[in-house]
């Protein structure tokens, strides 16, 4: 702890986000950095506590405290080694993570001012790749192969992993470049996907092999693949692919789409894929209504704005969250179910709360309107979920693009053999990229155990 006092001192400073006029008009990061005097200056202000809840938080298990002394002192490259040694991708998480970390800090339970550990995190990882500090590892093999399935978060901290243990390892992944979610359902405006490319040069240059365009659809019985013979583990991380759906009247009218069909092809348009008009996805000139309150039907409004949508509409089934730092109803040290408004939504958003959708309007096959109903909830006398009531009557919405981002299914699984394990979303279903990558590391270990009995 470098300045006992800075707690005291210096107040949170958040780089912020560039220009509404500005970033609506790209793709390009909406965050902006701090210069090394002002980020120095907030890793200086960690308390390096006695009880240190940020590493409790953190599912990586990541030392905050440490590597902010680090940075604050000015030693760049020790403060990446000491966050590098919990994270593999700081760099992605440095961007999208919700900092579990800075709920849990203490000045943030105190005085709602937490210390900017993702922020610090991504500033310590840009200048790592800038100055050299990383580099690639040559581990030596132990003759065994391991194959994971899905080259997402979880996936690729599995291979991560089991690669630098000496394994060679093959991940096969269904799309035609690594990163999942990463890739095709975070937006460019949150996760350049330069910064993806990046971290797979350097894991194929130590040694680990992608097979793209290769899906593997069945799971029940793996000795009918005859490519997975010669490898000793094999590792599910598939994800959670299949989407909520929302079966209402007219769901099959041109316009109602899954959230990530729109922003998986506008990410594939920003690298450089082409589609015909009957295949594109855009919001332009069109009211867009996201059924879905969490960050997927943010990232849905985001991009809408970015493809000159006429106006958007943000409707959720459950009840708006508590403005404010704190929930009382939901303390600590559970997380703070509190309104979110991200950089989307500061780009213009009607947000609606309560709204119950009951069908899909439509002229000559293609959307509208959605018919929607106001509702409350009450207690359930008989007690469990509560009970959906409602109130007014139904209103018609406007919209000509409906994207439904309600979330997805957590996969089922058959019973595999002992040389199978299962990590990520594909084991626990939708959940933080964070979360994804430390079921990843988990299962290296297990894999690791394993094939060392």
């Amino acid at each position: 702890m470098g300045n006992p006092k800075a707690f005291l001192e210096i107040h949170r400073q958040e780089a912020g986000y560039r220009p509404i006029h500005d970033r609506i008009h790209d793709f390009g990061e909406v965050e902006q950095t701090l210069n090394t005097r002002e980020r120095k200056l907030q890793a200086s202000r960690c308390m390096d506590c006695g009880v240190p809840f940020c590493h409790w938080a953190c599912p990586l298990g990541n030392k905050p405290p440490e590597w902010n002394d680090a940075l604050y002192k000015g030693d760049w490259e020790m403060a990446y080694r000491l966050l590098s040694a919990t994270n593999p991708f700081p760099e992605f998480t440095g961007r999208i993570c919700p900092a579990l970390c800075e709920k849990a800090c203490v000045l943030n339970l105190i005085e709602h001012e937490p210390t900017t550990n993702r922020e610090d995190e991504c500033a310590i990882t840009e200048a790592a790749f800038r100055e050299g500090y990383i580099t690639v590892h040559h581990p030596i093999r132990n003759g065994k192969k391991v194959a994971v399935i899905g080259a997402g978060p979880a996936g690729l901290a599995a291979a991560n992993d089991l690669n630098l243990m000496g394994y060679s390892v093959t991940v096969f992944e269904k799309n035609e470049a690594a990163g999942g979610l990463l890739r095709y359902g975070i937006p460019n405006f949150k996760l350049n996907k330069t910064i993806i490319d990046r971290r797979m040069r350097l894991l194929e240059e130590e040694g680990i092999e992608f097979r793209f365009n290769s899906e593997v659809s069945e799971f029940s019985e793996f000795s009918e693949f005859s490519e997975f013979s010669e490898y000793s583990a094999i590792i599910i991380a598939t994800g959670t692919p299949v989407a909520r759906n929302l079966n209402i009247p007219g769901r099959d009218l041109k316009g109602v789409h899954f959230a990530l069909d729109l922003l998986a092809q506008q990410n594939r348009v920003l690298a450089g894929k082409e589609f015909s008009k009957e295949e594109r996805i855009t919001a332009k000139g069109k009211d867009v209504l996201v059924i879905g309150g969490g960050d997927t039907g943010s990232d849905c409004i985001g991009t809408a704005h970015r493809q000159g949508c006429k106006s958007v509409t943000q409707i959720e089934i459950m009840p708006k969250p508590i403005e404010g730092p704190v929930d009382p109803k939901n303390p600590w040290p559970n997380y703070p179910r509190t309104l979110k408004t991200t950089s989307s939504h500061e780009e213009g958003c009607v947000r609606r709360w309560n709204i119950n959708t009951l069908e899909f309007l439509g002229k000559d096959g293609k959307v509208t309107g959605v018919k929607v109903q106001e509702i409350d909830w009450q207690p359930n006398p008989e007690g469990g979920r509560p009970l959906m009531v409602e109130k007014g009557k139904p209103e018609i919405i406007k919209a000509e693009l409906v994207l439904l981002a309600m979330g997805f299914l957590k996969p089922e699984h058959p019973k595999y053999a002992e040389n199978v394990f299962v990590c990520g979303d594909a084991a626990n279903g939708a959940s933080l990229v964070v979360r994804a990558m430390a079921s990843g590391k988990k299962i290296a270990t297990q894999v690791h155990q394993y094939l060392s009995r």
